[in-house]
């Protein structure tokens, strides 16, 4: 969905606020929505149906071709864009050779987080009128106000010069709306989490129906991680230790780091004690090509399209799923982590198999062999319900979890001190690593063989101002890919202007 632009008809859309019903496994509750009109919210119903539609975007971290994880992976040291080809995908092509432009950049990055935006907005109007519990209506709204903030947070750290829109807008103004500065933007980010918290449940403790929901603790992780990114060093240290707790052990908000990483990515281990934001998943939503990535999927498309081309096992090898060869891993990072104990969970080496006689695949463009294991299911999970297989995988995926947290927190101590140490020192000994003297260098490895894969990789970089030094060879300009260009319908008509040096 586009911000501010006739052609789409965006902002209609989004002033009617037309969304689509959700199923019950996006956020395991149980939405009853239909699509919402200017008339809707009504009903507690109706207003739950609309808070279930500002959720679903959520889905973007991990649902369609264009979702975060793959794209951000693109771009980073550990991966290549890969696919079929050096067309297959203009956007994530160009953002792993740094030829990316306002033409190429894919508008979805845009606009599906101001989608969620427009969705809260019409919501947090809606819902003073609604005739419903006080206290249920204000977790409503402190949910809501959360979600929003996710949305502008991914925003502004993707783009930095964003428009600033916090209600409804008549169609008349649309042309009327410029960019923010971004600390306009950061200051409204933490305004929305610090009135959500309160009005949060502290955790979430029926995940038969509200698995999925925010907590306090996910609001606290979010207000932390962006303190992080303005450099509040001191409020990301303050606020991530309250949702870490003591390192090693049960935070108040429930939160413990699982005793053995491999299970972090056994598909049936939702919602874990490790996990603090998810983007759920489903294999029964019968997602086809022709709503594939459209919102009504509530597939997870990683797994498709990090799979080896054309794969298929001998009688002993590892039955992966074929896929499209999207985010081989570099050889970089190969080397780095086949000391690790995390590479197993993290790496596939199918060239191994192949060399071995177990496996055969055909290599896909800038193919080294190495696959990202993490998101690769095999055929025993493959969806037996109706749609597209290729889209109706089930594994959920963390936007935010336990490590990330405890690392992040460790970075905004300045890397000193014996708590960072006792941080640095509880994530490593999860895998079986002995204690290493806690420095940058340290936490920064840490979070690169932790996090392998997750899309972090090259927010780590831009934040911490490494990605020119260690992105040279890939294309990357400083000053100016540090943040992506404003796609280009964005501009017309409009008072948004590109960013610089695109």
């Amino acid at each position: 969905m586009t911000l501010i632009n006739t052609k789409h008809k965006i902002l209609a859309l989004a002033l009617v606020a037309i969304v689509s019903s959700c199923s019950k496994d996006f956020l395991e509750v149980k939405p009853e929505g239909t699509a919402l009109e200017e008339s809707y919210y009504s009903t507690p119903e109706e207003a739950y149906s609309g808070l279930i539609a500002v959720y679903d975007i959520l889905g973007k971290q991990s649902r369609g071709f264009e979702n975060m994880v793959t794209m951000m992976n693109a771009g980073s040291d550990d991966h290549y864009a890969g696919g079929g080809g050096a067309t297959d995908g203009a956007g994530i092509q160009s953002f792993s050779n740094y030829s990316i432009d306002a033409s190429t950049i894919p508008a979805s990055y845009w606009n599906d987080f101001y989608q969620g935006v427009f969705r809260a907005n019409v919501l947090l109007d809606k819902l003073p009128d609604v005739p419903m519990d006080e206290t249920l209506k204000s977790r409503y709204a402190a949910e809501t106000k959360a979600l929003r903030a996710h949305f502008y947070f991914e925003l502004v750290r993707m783009f930095k010069n964003i428009p600033l829109i916090i209600e409804p807008l008549e169609t008349s103004q649309i042309y009327e709306v410029a960019q923010a500065n971004p600390e306009e933007v950061y200051a409204q980010i933490e305004t929305d989490l610090k009135e959500a918290i309160p009005n949060l449940p502290l955790k979430i403790t029926d995940l038969e129906n509200e698995a999925g929901r925010l907590s306090q603790g996910t609001a606290m992780a979010i207000l932390g991680k962006v303190y992080l990114y303005e450099g509040k060093n001191d409020l990301a240290a303050s606020t991530l230790a309250q949702v870490n707790g003591t390192p090693g052990g049960t935070s108040k908000y429930g939160y413990k780091l699982l005793n053995d990483y491999n299970n972090l990515w056994v598909i049936s281990n939702k919602f874990n004690t490790e996990s603090i934001l998810e983007s759920s998943h489903t294999d029964q939503s019968n997602a086809g090509w022709g709503n594939w990535g459209s919102g009504s999927d509530e597939g997870n498309s990683i797994n498709i399209m990090v799979g080896p081309r054309n794969y298929n096992a001998s009688e002993d090898g590892p039955d992966y799923v074929s896929g499209w060869s999207f985010n081989p891993i570099t050889q970089n990072l190969y080397d780095a982590m086949k000391e690790d104990p995390r590479f197993d969970a993290t790496i596939a080496d199918v060239k191994a198999l192949k060399e071995d006689g177990l496996a055969d695949y055909s290599p896909g463009y800038l193919d080294t062999g190495y696959f990202l294991k993490k998101f690769m299911p095999l055929n025993s999970d493959k969806s037996t319900g109706g749609g597209a297989v290729e889209l109706n995988f089930k594994q959920d995926v963390y936007i935010i979890r336990l490590a990330d947290t405890y690392l992040m927190e460790a970075e905004a101590l300045g890397a000193q001190g014996s708590r960072a140490q006792a941080l640095l020192d509880a994530v490593r000994a999860r895998v079986g690593l002995a204690s290493t003297p806690v420095s940058m260098d340290a936490i920064m490895h840490e979070r690169r063989m932790e996090l392998a894969g997750e899309g972090h990789r090259w927010f780590d970089l831009v934040r911490t101002g490494k990605a020119a030094s260690v992105l040279a060879d890939r294309g990357f300009t400083a000053g100016k890919n540090e943040i992506f260009p404003i796609p280009l319908q964005e501009m017309e008509n409009t008072l948004i202007e590109q960013n610089p040096n695109y």
